[in-house]
């Protein structure tokens, strides 16, 4: 499997309208999360965050791709 990096979010049963809509829903979603932590609670967040999406994708390949495409980007 190799790190699918075109838009790829969706909601199973939902039908959008607009192709960015459940990027959307997404980063709504995300930004609702981090409402009123502050800084050191956002970043225990996105920590936890990183651990439990990574554990459920499961493939280390594909976390290494991820994790050398995110640094390359900073």
């Amino acid at each position: 499997m190799s790190l699918i990096l075109t838009p790829n979010f969706n909601e199973p049963g939902k039908r959008y309208f607009r192709a960015f809509s459940p990027g959307d829903d997404f980063y709504e979603a995300l930004i609702e999360t981090h409402r009123d932590l502050n800084d050191e609670q956002s970043a225990m967040l996105n920590s936890r965050l990183v651990l439990l999406l990574s554990n459920h994708i499961g493939d280390i390949s594909v976390l290494r791709e991820a994790m050398k495409i995110a640094r390359d980007g900073v």
